[in-house]
């Protein structure tokens, strides 16, 4: 009963967000509620989500004050090199464009932390998809399933899990794993080419007007602010096909009339913004802006020193991830903006983000903690792992790469690894399948884990770019599990799994 009323309560909520019938927040707090009374343990609801809530603070917290730390890192210009390197490569090309993305957040991830990763990521890129009017979910797609390869790096955390619940060595688990892992990311920038390919097709590649031989700076990328002087509109584009050179007018046009692969596309911009123009004055986006006030060219190797402070620490466990992001937000806004009224604006600005995504994670902890207290997720595991085919077990590895899918995307990584793991690696064990195989194949899910409605570094990616976590589920999921398999088969085919 518990296992049935598991998979349908997952499946209502995947589905209600999709089809936009509840915002993700709700759907995340009265689902959970009302799957909790069907299983006739509504009296203890709120135990769960107390318990649920207090094992997700940390977490909370750790995004609210990475949110603020990056976010000023962003304003001050610490990232802005990396931001130019990326658009001289992109030149205003979508496919570069797309291609790009997938280049910036798998560099990014060797942080080993995904919200750090989307911030820097959505907060370089967003300019350019809305001035050449991409597809946002492509942007959050492409993300997403580059940083979901990167995330198996020993300290992003499932190799750490993996390890310490089967007691072995991160470094026995991941190297060699190494070759089928880049054969993923080689796949994630195949594909980012591809959908950058149909991306180029649909808007053309836009220049602006006589500069068609000169690439596009910065500059051009962001919106004029509204009553600024000079200019209060945005510089007019012109898209350049490669067929023929139509105004921008007609580009919209055609993309209007595209049919579905230009709906969907279109669709999470007009969702955010109401509609309209993809590069208005209204968007008011400055995060490329090389004229901001809150530049600090004076700081900046201040602020990468105590940046590459931050993550060394990170990496070594020097102390808790939440209270290193809490003195690095605090240092940074300290010496940055030494005045309280500009420290007051600069929490003010990522405030919207702050709020979003930990209201986001408390809500998760409602539909997490009644997963975990009612027992369906121990019920759903063991149903998943008792119907595995006797004939399977000398395939204990191949078995717990498939099943790494689709229970990393229900489950949180620590209920995978801690809960189901031991229970493959002993099924294993008594076909003679190593517990090194049995670890290394439980990384391969990690693509599309990054996509869960249980990993709250999403509601980073989804909120800063302004997208519906639906459209972005219905668009990455496919691409992600296919990145999956894909690290599954070179695993096998390299000899690893």
């Amino acid at each position: 009963m518990l296992t049935f009323l598991g998979f349908a309560m997952i499946a209502t909520f995947l589905v209600l967000i999709m089809m936009k019938k509840m915002s993700p927040i709700a759907a995340l707090v009265l689902i959970p509620a009302l799957f909790c009374v069907f299983a006739g343990k509504g009296a203890h609801l709120g135990d769960y989500v107390i318990d649920g809530v207090g094992k997700l603070a940390p977490t909370a917290a750790m995004l609210m004050f990475a949110i603020v730390y990056f976010g000023v890192m962003i304003d001050v210009g610490l990232f802005d090199p990396i931001v130019r390197g990326i658009l001289r490569f992109c030149k205003a090309d979508p496919m570069r464009v797309v291609v790009g993305t997938a280049v910036l957040a798998a560099i990014v991830s060797l942080d080993g932390d995904g919200s750090t990763t989307f911030m820097i990521t959505v907060s370089a890129m967003y300019p350019l998809y809305k001035r050449l009017g991409l597809s946002l979910v492509v942007m959050t797609g492409v993300a997403a399933t580059a940083n979901g390869v990167m995330n198996t790096l020993p300290w992003g955390g499932p190799t750490a899990r993996a390890a310490t619940a089967l007691k072995l060595d991160a470094a026995d688990i991941f190297v060699p794993m190494i070759p089928a892992l880049a054969v993923g990311l080689l796949f994630v920038f195949v594909l980012a080419y591809v959908l950058g390919v149909k991306e180029r097709r649909r808007v053309g590649t836009l220049v602006l007007p006589g500069q068609v031989e000169r690439e596009m700076t910065e500059e051009e990328l962001v919106p004029a602010t509204p009553g600024a002087s000079g200019a209060s509109a945005p510089v007019s584009t012109s898209a350049v096909p490669s067929a023929s050179a139509s105004a921008s007018a007609s580009a919209s046009a055609s993309a209007s009339a595209a049919g579905e692969g230009a709906a969907s596309a279109a669709g999470p911009a007009a969702v955010a913004d109401g509609g309209g123009d993809a590069a208005t004055p209204e968007d008011g986006f400055q995060g490329l802006d090389p004229h901001r006030p809150t530049l600090r060219p004076h700081l900046y190797w201040f602020n990468a020193g105590i940046t590459v402070a931050l993550l060394t620490a990170m990496i070594m466990e020097l102390l808790p991830i939440p209270v290193l992001f809490l003195l690095g937000a605090a240092l940074a806004l300290t010496v940055n903006f030494p005045h309280m009224p500009d420290q007051k604006a600069r929490i003010a600005a990522h405030a919207d983000n702050v709020l979003n995504v930990a209201g986001m994670v408390f809500a998760a902890a409602v539909f997490t903690g009644v997963l975990t207290g009612t027992g369906m997720v121990k019920h759903m595991a063991d149903w998943l792992v008792g119907a595995i085919p006797e004939g399977m077990g000398p395939h204990m590895a191949l078995v717990t790469g498939l099943l790494s899918l689709p229970l990393t995307y229900f489950m949180s990584n620590d209920g995978f690894y801690f809960g189901v793991l031991p229970v493959l690696a002993e099924a294993g064990a008594a076909h003679g399948v190593s517990p090194l195989e049995i670890a290394r194949a439980s990384l391969v899910g990690q693509a599309l884990h990054m996509s869960s409605p249980l990993v709250p570094a999403v509601y980073v990616l989804v909120g800063m770019a302004k997208v519906e976590f639906g459209d972005h589920t219905r668009f990455t999921v496919k691409w992600a599990a296919l990145t999956s398999l894909v690290v599954l088969a070179a695993g096998m085919l390299f000899g690893i799994i």
